[in-house]
């Protein structure tokens, strides 16, 4: 066995505990973690000052404006999960998209319960938040307003649902499908169950199905 081999493999187990240096450069690895509170502050604040801006600076009515926030969080859910099953998973079939797809999510599975590897950088969290914002308020006018702090609230929702998941115990309540789902993606087979935030998307696309064949085969 190859040393590339030998590390991918490596790579392909889960690990309970530590974690990864990413970067050589020290600024580029403390920039690639953070703590959960950082990306919920700043999302959840983001979306209540859109949400303030769009119910006093434009003249949509209230149920408009509920509804559009509904919307962007509905949305955001199917967001999340062409994103992490396409790109999180992208296909590492060149030495380049495997280094990629480690860095923006192989490295997670490898240690998923590296606290500070849980959530998007602030950083990047903060600029992909703004070009959302332009592009959406180039396509839906006022709208946007409404839309993307509905869409920036189902995301903080997600980084909330993700992070207990991998740190907490599951609960004794109907939430506790939401750590299952999980368990299943992470420690199963990682090419189904991608929702996290909720399993929607995952039964109208097919990706569930294997989930009752592992858990009876667990």
């Amino acid at each position: 066995m190859d040393h590339v081999t030998g590390l991918r493999n490596e790579r392909n187990v889960p690990k309970n505990k530590g974690s990864r240096q990413l970067f050589k450069n020290p600024i580029l690895e403390r920039l690639s973690r953070t703590h959960i509170a950082v990306p919920l502050t700043i999302f959840f604040t983001y979306s209540a000052v859109l949400l303030y801006w769009s119910i006093t600076h434009t003249s949509l009515p209230v149920w408009l404006t509920a509804a559009m926030f509904m919307l962007g969080a509905l949305v955001f859910t199917w967001v999340e999960y062409i994103t992490h099953r396409y790109v999180f998973h992208m296909g590492t079939y060149t030495k380049l998209r495997e280094k990629i797809q480690y860095t923006v999510h192989g490295v997670h599975h490898e240690f998923p319960k590296d606290k500070e590897r849980l959530a998007m950088p602030p950083l990047l969290s903060i600029t992909i938040a703004t070009l959302l914002l332009l592009l959406f308020r180039l396509i839906m006018g006022d709208l946007a307003f409404s839309f993307l702090p509905g869409f920036l609230s189902g995301y903080a929702l997600y980084l909330s649902v993700h992070y207990m998941v991998h740190v907490y115990q599951p609960p004794k309540n109907f939430l506790k499908v939401l750590w299952i789902n999980h368990s299943v993606h992470h420690y199963k087979h990682g090419e189904y169950v991608f929702g996290v935030s909720s399993p929607l998307w995952d039964y109208i696309y097919g990706t569930m199905k294997e989930k009752k064949k592992h858990t009876a085969a667990a």
